[in-house]
């Protein structure tokens, strides 16, 4: 099932960091409202919404709805809350940003998500969204949390550099990642005495197929279908995992041997094995730095813009720290805030 409803990944680092002490401002918060954040009121019909929403994912999916007055229904509510509190705090930050979405911009962004999932069909669209419990009007909201989440995130790390000497000084600093050990490729038969090994050793050097022997009698279930193949790694195993380190007794027989040429039985704790080198030893080598570079300095950037989107999440969440009043019963358990009274009417 494709799963429609989402939040991206900058706005779920932002929704991770501002959940805890928010809160704090003597502000008096409307008998219609669930909190005030800023210049923003958050109102029980949003509140409300975003909790019937959550009852029909909870419906489409057969799950039971948490009972109001429970604990579970308790923390459902202060996610609502919370989410709906952040999203107001970035749409007023967005705003001071110069940061905005607009309706066309979450039609476009519609249009390729029904293009990309149902083949631009309206009909598998529609069958998704109620099989989801959705509306298309809570999806476009979060399309729009989306968009303006990455807006925001492109915004704030738009500054964000990283030079050829920090990437110099990182491969300098991992270098033996970059090491690649000398490897070789070979095939073996793994038996449980080394009677059974002799026996194999006689029957290849007779012509036997070696990848038939394998699958007939070598107990070793990772390689026996394919031959009994495997690469064998010196030292260390490759970064990818594509060749592997053995243990001594095998190690050394598998870089001691011709190209072609096959062992005598070969005693690990594993057992008995017959080894055939199937090709020349490729040497360890060092992969340059011209060569990584562009990986290297995708990796520092990545590290970098996440700590300066750490440091703006961190700034927004001061901001607004004293801007934030709860209804009363409404306080997320996280905050640590006191509830304000609603003012009479």
């Amino acid at each position: 099932m494709k799963t429609l409803r989402f939040l991206p990944l900058p706005l779920l680092i932002v929704v991770g960091l501002l959940v805890a002490g928010c809160g704090g401002s003597t502000k008096t918060v409307p008998q219609n409202a669930v909190a005030v954040v800023g210049s923003d009121t958050i109102t029980k019909a949003q509140y409300n919404d975003l909790l019937a929403s959550a009852k029909s994912t909870y419906k489409a999916r057969s799950t039971t709805f948490p009972k109001v007055g429970t604990a579970a229904y308790k923390s459902l509510s202060d996610q609502a809350v919370s989410y709906l509190v952040q999203e107001s705090e970035l749409e007023q930050k967005a705003k001071d940003l110069g940061v905005s979405v607009t309706a066309k911009d979450v039609d476009t962004q519609l249009k390729n998500l029904k293009k990309q999932y149902f083949n631009g069909s309206e009909k598998k669209y529609q069958a998704q969204l109620k099989a989801q419990g959705l509306t298309e009007a809570q999806l476009r909201q979060d399309l729009h949390a989306q968009l303006l989440s990455q807006r925001l995130y492109t915004k704030v790390t738009a500054d964000v550099t990283v030079g050829d000497k920090a990437v110099a000084a990182y491969y300098k600093a991992h270098k033996s990642t970059y090491v690649t050990p000398k490897t070789r490729q070979v095939a073996h038969i793994l038996v449980n005495s080394k009677a059974r090994a002799l026996q194999i050793e006689t029957q290849l050097k007779s012509g036997a197929s070696f990848a038939a022997l394998a699958k007939k009698y070598s107990k070793d279930t990772g390689s026996k279908n394919s031959g009994g193949k495997l690469c064998v790694a010196h030292g260390t195993s490759t970064a990818d995992g594509s060749c592997v380190t053995t243990v001594a007794p095998f190690d050394k027989a598998a870089f001691s041997l011709k190209t072609g040429e096959v062992s005598a039985p070969v005693h690990s704790t594993y057992g008995w094995h017959v080894i055939k080198a199937e090709a020349e030893v490729t040497p360890a080598h060092t992969t340059p730095l011209s060569a990584v570079k562009s990986t290297i300095r995708t990796s520092l950037l990545s590290t970098k813009k996440t700590k300066a989107m750490t440091t703006w999440v961190d700034q927004l969440k001061k901001d607004f720290q004293s801007k934030i009043a709860y209804q009363s019963g409404y306080t997320p358990a996280t905050t640590g805030t006191t509830s304000t009274a609603a003012a009479t009417t």
